[in-house]
């Protein structure tokens, strides 16, 4: 792949290559979600704040392994009863957020 003119390399070239030659499908990103591009330290630091800033006005934790794999199902009940446990000896923050989801 050949640098951009901003001399990086750009995801959307990936994509294009990937599309091209493994035929993959590609969807545009709706309405509310976002691109957040981190290449750089600033950049970095944007994504991490608004991040922590919609985390915060909403109450929900974005990109928790856990969570994603129970609402997605393909974890059980069980299984993410098993992790709250876990995180409830290594990380309390996890525990207390995912313990929310059982009562859903």
């Amino acid at each position: 792949m050949k640098k951009s003119k901003r001399n990086e390399t750009e995801i959307i070239d990936l994509i294009r290559l990937y599309k091209n030659k493994y035929n993959i499908n590609v969807a545009s990103l709706g309405r509310g979600d976002a691109w957040l591009d981190t290449g750089t330290f600033d950049s970095l630091h944007d994504a991490s704040q608004f991040v922590q800033i919609l985390e915060k006005r909403q109450g929900l934790k974005i990109a928790i392994p856990d969570e994603v794999a129970y609402r997605m199902k393909f974890i059980s009940r069980k299984k993410l009863n098993l992790n709250i446990y876990k995180y409830s000896k290594t990380n309390i923050n996890f525990h207390n957020y995912l313990k929310q989801l059982k009562y859903e």
